[in-house]
């Protein structure tokens, strides 16, 4: 029946929805048009419940004005929270087909399918490109209905069919099945099907077409549909993923910070285009994918302190220490460069980053050659364009960047003019007339060859069928361009951390302040979705550090030093009333109060117990002490021995005093007038709990499980749920998260409900009642890893702990007798092999755990591998490479057992 124009223009859309709903639930469909509120979730239309399986809506509108609809469904719950469905690739054109009913059959795309990760921007555009190409779309003449599937991972040479119990789908025959077309990632044909043909059941199909043999139907139970074919009216039927397996993708990937890599070309740290000969050894390998540290600029001292990745002065600036000179120089500046060829050789034959010198001179270099070129490249059109893009963060990082060198600190606070950002004072601070423009523009200049550096360097990964993985910090940096411009984002008045763990008993104060997501979500996340536009310019995938940071952070006041005072939030407090419910006995002072005596002094300070009392404490009577309002705070403390003589008495006793602050056993809300409060985490541990009644305890430790382990659940899983979907649906990069740590039983369930990607470390078993974990147990959406940056390596941790690594040898690599004191290349090997022929999609090594398989690549002492201690706040960040990579690419033995093995795993 072929179609008339409509010259009215007027068009109707059916909705039908297959979701299964529970009590409360309602379901809205939003898109590009007024009728359907025109992207606006508060304006959507909303859909009715019409049977089991179906919500349904009707929309009126006007084809001419519209000749595109783009749609998209959301789901709400009764507590008003919204889940929306994955993608926003469903269209109708219009502009065309005069009809006056369109009727869309949809199936729900939850984020959680893995066969959406195949739709994301590194498998579309890198991995899995060779497999997508257009097809040409069968002309039909005269048709009632569209179907459109997706199939992420047939081969080249495969396509899909549709075949069905009618004539019109050739009554399930394979040699009259009907072929579709891949147009826009959706497998697509047209199809006149007979009134009298509903209801019809139907199944995909793949056929072979170099083989020109039909290969198998899709699995599960036959497909239906019933309705029926009317004039001036089609359906299109969106019928989600073909039911093929589509966990069969499996790839390996490598590991390392850039600052990490040398090579014969660079200046004493891993530079930018140190890339490129990496890509060449990944790919030689057979891996697909580079995994690198934070790359934003962090200087804030001028000293080694920098070193630290995490701690970046700007979300969006790229690190001056990564640019290389020559590169940046050109031929007109070569010279400059060749003067320098005796430092460039002695900073690079260091075995580690001499940060603080590399860092320096490079800059002292970048002001030489700006010098030289500034009145033509501020005029170079490429840089203006660049400017153009970049100018909503570039121009307030370079103002912030001259205005830290004029006063000597990043801490705005101290600085005498400018001490708080206003847009309008900073646009004319940084005039092109302003006698220090110059201390401005070298950032632009700085950051313009940054950029197309790295976009060099990552553009000849994608060339080479690699993709690159990003890291954004959970944190920013206190005193940093972004708390500058907007402190009103962040509670400046806490410190982000987290719980003690067996890395860190005392937990961890990254001294960061934490996210006020309230004033965030006021602009839909502005922010953090320009911060993931700006990373996409450069990475395909990314890791989401401490993603536990978006159900609770563990906040810590500012009053103390280490993370064991800090408590989550949001979280839901103990109130007073419960103490009294469950019989516990409350005494404020008690539990509120450091809890000391003469017994826990002499546990601490031994014979300076007298020292101690003297100077730091007020005697109460009764064998009972406090501690003097000068001294009554971790960072008091923490003054008061930072102007006194550094010896190992002193550093006992401000580490006993710390101690002495932490020794509580709840930690009171502020503002609530002593009735309401939080657990001091890891309660057990104190003497405070010791010297409670055995009764007491255990009613405190029930109290307790249910606040840390009970209550908080749901409430942690609102709160994700707030903010993760949002982010996740402002990019097409692979989300990975860094699930570990104090895990919420919520946690898993979000992840796989928002399709994010988790982490699973050997170990490190999230099962508590497991001392390891297999990788063969990991799931399909996670990444595995037998190491990372924050722990020692695979050989480094072989020797720290004999008997853990002797049951390890016995129970996970299934060996008899006694395991070797060493990691021998045999041992690493066997285990970099068994996370290989994981589950998870992807096996994500430390170099120097691949490094470790072979006695002629790996370093000598295992102990130099490490790069970070998170115990340890001062942790110098200075891991290199003890080879160059163009002799690590000439490994060739080596090389190819690595090849073997990945492809023999899948990968």
């Amino acid at each position: 029946m072929p179609f008339e124009i409509n010259l009215s223009g007027e068009m109707k859309i059916q909705f039908y929805l297959r979701f299964h709903t529970q009590m409360g639930q309602n379901l809205f469909v939003t898109g590009n048009i007024e009728e359907l509120g025109n992207d606006d979730s508060s304006r959507a239309h909303p859909l009715e419940y019409l049977n089991g399986e179906f919500w349904t809506g009707c929309v009126e509108f006007d084809a001419g004005l519209h000749p595109k609809i783009r749609y998209h469904y959301f789901l709400k719950n009764v507590d008003g929270l919204q889940v929306i469905e994955w993608g926003n690739d469903r269209s109708i054109d219009v502009s065309k087909s005069g009809i006056e009913e369109i009727q869309t059959v949809d199936t729900w795309n939850h984020a959680g399918e893995y066969e959406n990760v195949f739709f994301t921007a590194p498998y579309q555009q890198i991995l899995l490109k060779h497999s997508k190409k257009a097809t040409k779309q069968q002309f039909v003449k005269k048709f009632t209905h569209i179907f459109k599937v997706k199939a992420p991972l047939l081969r080249k040479s495969d396509v899909l069919c549709l075949s069905g119990s009618c004539g019109a789908l050739g009554e399930w025959k394979p040699d009259a099945a009907t072929f579709m077309s891949l147009q826009d990632n959706w497998w697509t044909c047209k199809v006149n099907l007979p009134r009298e043909s509903f209801p019809i059941y139907y199944k995909y199909a793949v056929f072979n077409t170099k083989e020109k043999e039909f290969i198998h139907f899709e699995n599960g139970n036959n497909r239906s549909l019933h309705g029926d074919a009317r004039e001036h009216k089609i359906a299109i039927v969106h019928d989600g993923f073909v039911q093929l397996p589509n966990n069969t993708w499996y790839g390996a990937g490598v590991a390392i910070p850039v600052f990490s890599l040398r090579s014969q070309n660079s200046f004493g740290v891993g530079e930018f285009l140190d890339l490129k000969p990496l890509v060449n050894w990944a790919s030689k390998c057979g891996l697909k994918l580079i995994q690198l540290l934070p790359v934003n600029d962090t200087i804030a001292t001028h000293t080694w302190a920098d070193s630290y990745p995490y701690a970046a002065v700007s979300a969006f600036a790229l690190h001056p220490v990564y640019i290389n000179l020559e590169k940046m120089a050109g031929k007109p500046n070569a010279a400059l460069i060749k003067a320098l060829h005796k430092k460039y050789r002695s900073l690079n034959e260091l075995p580690d980053v001499d940060y603080a010198r590399v860092s320096n001179l490079k800059l002292s270099v970048i002001k030489e050659l700006f010098t030289t070129i500034k009145e033509t490249f501020l005029q170079d059109q490429d840089f203006l364009d660049f400017f153009e893009k970049n100018q909503h963060w570039l121009i307030p990082y370079a103002a912030f960047c001259c205005l830290r060198d004029k006063y000597g600190t990043s801490d705005f606070t101290q600085w005498k003019q400018y001490s708080k950002y206003k847009k309008e004072a900073i646009e004319k601070f940084v005039s092109a007339k302003a006698r220090h423009y110059d201390s401005v523009a070298i950032h632009y200049y700085t950051q313009y060859h940054l950029h197309a550096q790295l976009r060099e360097a990552t553009d000849y990964a994608h060339k080479h069928g690699l993709i690159v993985k990003g890291d954004i910090p959970i944190g920013i940096y206190r005193f940093s361009c972004d708390a500058w411009i907007e402190p009103e984002l962040y509670h400046m008045d806490f410190q982000a951390g987290a719980p003690p763990d067996g890395f860190a008993v005392k937990g961890q104060n990254w001294g960061f302040p934490t996210y006020n997501w309230e004033e965030m979500a006021k602009d839909g996340f502005n922010w953090w979705k320009k911060r993931l536009e700006q990373m996409a310019k450069y990475f395909d995938a990314f890791r989401i550090d401490h993603i536990l940071g978006f159900f609770r952070i563990w906040s810590i006041p500012m009053h103390a030093v280490e993370g064991v005072m800090g408590y989550f939030v949001p979280a839901i407090p103990i109130s007073l009333t419960e103490f009294s419910q469950r019989n516990i006995p409350f005494n404020y002072h008690r539990y509120i109060n450091p809890f000391i005596n003469e017994a826990v002094l002499w546990e601490l300070f031994e014979t300076s117990s007298e020292l101690v009392k003297q100077n730091f404490l007020n005697n109460l009577g009764g064998g009972f002490f406090e501690l003097k309002d000068d001294f009554n705070t971790q960072r008091k403390v923490e003054a008061h021995f930072l102007i006194n003589e550094k010896s190992e008495l002193n550093r006992k006793v401000q580490q006993g005093l710390f101690e002495l602050i932490s020794n509580v056993i709840v930690l009171e809300v502020a503002g609530s007038n002593g009735q309401l409060f939080h657990f001091r985490i890891s309660m057990e541990t104190t003497s405070s709990f010791r010297y409670l009644d055995w009764h007491v305890q255990q009613l405190l430790k029930d109290l307790y499980n249910d606040y840390f382990y009970r209550r908080q659940d749901h409430f942690w899983a609102e709160e994700a749920m707030k903010k993760l979907p949002v982010l996740k649906a402002a990019t097409n990069m692979l989300v990975c998260g860094e699930d570990l740590g104090m895990i919420p039983d919520c946690v898993p369930d979000v992840m796989k409900q928002t399709g994010i990607l988790s982490l699973e470390i050997q170990r490190m078993p999230k099962d508590p009642k497991k001392e390891f974990f297999h990788p063969a147990d990991a799931p399909y959406l996670s990444v595995v890893t037998p190491s990372t940056h924050d722990m020692s390596t695979i050989r480094g941790w072989w020797e720290e702990d004999r008997g853990k690594t002797q049951r390890f040898f016995n129970t996970e690599l299934g060996q008899w007798g006694d395991a070797p004191c060493l990691c021998e290349p045999w041992i690493n090997k066997a285990i970099v092999i068994q996370h290989l022929y994981s589950s998870a999609m992807w096996s994500i090594f430390q170099m120097q755990d691949l490094l470790g398989m072979s006695e002629d690549t790996r370093r000598e002492n295992p102990c130099d591998e490490r790069i970070n201690v998170p115990a340890n706040p001062k942790n110098f960040w200075k891991y290199r490479l003890h080879m160059h990579l163009e002799d690590l690419i000439n490994e060739k033995e080596f090389n190819e057992e690595l090849k073997v093995h990945i492809h023999s795993a899948g990968r």
